[in-house]
C-alpha cells in the first residue's frame, strides 16, 4: 500500500532529525507549515528549550499580510525570526525543513532569514 504524502514527510523528518541538532550557540531553526499558516522556531536541543518563535498568527504580522499561507507571509516570518534571534546575539543556525521540500514557502522563509542576517 502506498504511503500518503504526510507519512512520507514524517519519514523524511525522522531521517533529517537523526542528523540535525541544535545547541545554544547554533540552534535548530525548524519550519512547520499548514494550509493556512506558517510557523518557525529556534530550538536548543541540548537543553530542550525554544529560544524564539514567529508565525503568521501574531497580530502585527496578520495586519501586514492578506493571507498567512503565501510566499509573502513566509518572507515576513523569516525576517521576524531573524530579528528576534539577532536580539539574543544568535547569528548562526541549523536549518530543519521538517521533511518539507525546500521549495515555495519554505525556501522563501529561509532566503528572507538569510537576507536579514542569519547564517546557515
Amino acid at each position: 500500500m502506498a504511503k500518503s504524502m504526510n507519512e512520507q514527510r514524517l519519514q523524511t523528518r525522522k531521517r533529517i532529525r537523526g542528523r540535525v541538532s541544535g545547541t545554544a550557540d547554533k540552534p535548530r531553526l525548524t519550519v512547520y507549515k499548514s494550509l493556512q499558516r506558517i510557523y518557525v522556531q529556534a530550538i536548543d536541543d541540548a537543553q530542550g528549550v525554544t529560544l524564539a518563535t514567529a508565525s503568521t498568527l501574531e497580530k502585527d504580522l496578520r495586519s501586514k499580510v492578506k493571507s498567512g499561507s503565501n510566499i509573502e507571509a513566509a518572507k515576513i516570518v523569516g525576517q521576524q525570526i531573524a530579528a528576534r534571534l539577532k536580539e539574543k546575539g544568535i547569528t548562526t543556525v541549523v536549518f530543519d525543513r521538517n521533511g518539507y521540500v525546500y521549495h515555495g514557502r519554505v525556501k522563501a522563509l529561509a532566503d528572507s532569514a538569510r537576507e536579514a542576517g542569519l547564517t546557515f
